[in-house]
């Protein structure tokens, strides 16, 4: 009976143990308690002798072992259903939130086709005016040349009229001239 109430003392020592340093993994877990288990088996089976209550106690051991393992594994399968579920709902919200990034990132670039093509339209018209407006400044550069011409040539007629007038009253004098050479010659 006191090999029986070691073992239990041995037993709730390393539970203590175990439940102080948490394990790494739940599958390490699993592993340390398969091991804790076997290892009670072994020592059980070993110490106590070859009785017929020892026995039937060994062959409860292995059937609550057994219940145990089948209890851990279905356990085990449940946490691989969880986690590869929270990895599909994971995929799913990421695929989700792709999709949404994939949607704004179209809209932003359509917006910024927009902008463009509005850009180009002002810039085309800013062009157009600044063509038009050096168009305009040529327009009076070009006018106020011809007015300079235009003052120039009136100030040669001027002169070319006053040179007619000049001619003409040469010519007469010089007609004038030749009648009194003539009368003073014959």
């Amino acid at each position: 009976m006191s090999s029986l109430f070691n073992r239990s003392k041995d037993f709730t020592r390393t539970r203590k143990s175990q439940s102080d340093s948490p394990p790494s993994s739940p599958s390490q877990a699993t592993k340390t308690l398969r091991h804790e288990r076997l290892s009670r088996l072994d020592s059980g089976s070993s110490g106590l002798g070859s009785t017929d209550s020892t026995s039937d106690r060994a062959s409860s051991r292995v059937s609550a072992y057994s219940r145990r393992e089948n209890r851990l594994t279905s356990l085990e399968s449940k946490n691989g259903e969880e986690t590869e579920k929270d990895f599909k709902k994971l995929y799913e919200n990421a695929y989700s939130e792709n999709e949404k990034l994939k949607t704004n990132l179209r809209e932003a670039q359509l917006e910024l086709s927009v902008v463009k093509a509005k850009l180009e339209r002002v810039a085309k018209r800013q062009d157009q005016s600044s063509s038009q407006a050096e168009v305009l400044e040529a327009e009076k550069r070009e006018k106020r040349v011809l007015e300079r011409r235009m003052s120039e040539m009136e100030d040669e007629l001027k002169i070319l009229t006053d040179l007619k007038s000049d001619n003409q009253r040469l010519k007469d004098e010089n007609g004038a001239l030749i009648r009194v050479i003539s009368k003073l010659s014959k």
